[in-house]
């Protein structure tokens, strides 16, 4: 079993940046797919970028492309997503999730773990 804790959630104003980590126990990552997910208010669960299991492939929804990076680093067992350039559309708690590895990145909402989310507030 995967325990996922998501941090770095914040308010920030329009055009900023934060960075999102996601520290995971009872699994080493290494063995993972990992994606970022997030959900606006009254939306539902939307694919924000995700990263294979051997991290070399990574994938991006559109409306972030260019602005926000997924990365993981296997030996702190933690996943991250630096945003940059935010926008207040990007208002939404995020989550991180983790799977089964894969070679290429999973961008459904498919995973077999998630974490609890943490909440990003852009103002304007």
């Amino acid at each position: 079993q995967v325990q996922l804790v998501e941090s770095g959630g914040g308010l920030v104003q329009a055009g900023g940046s934060l960075r999102l980590s996601c520290a995971a126990s009872g699994r080493t990552l290494s063995s993972c797919s990992m994606g970022w997910f997030r959900q606006g208010p009254g939306k539902e669960r939307e694919f924000v970028a995700a990263i294979s299991w051997l991290g070399g492939n990574t994938d991006y929804a559109d409306s972030v492309k260019g602005r926000f990076t997924i990365s993981r680093d296997n030996a702190k067992n933690s996943l991250y997503l630096q945003m940059n350039s935010l926008k207040p559309e990007d208002t939404a708690v995020y989550y991180c999730a983790a799977n089964r590895p894969t070679l290429v990145p999973i961008t459904t909402t498919s995973y077999d773990h998630w974490g609890q989310g943490t909440q990003v507030t852009v103002s304007s």
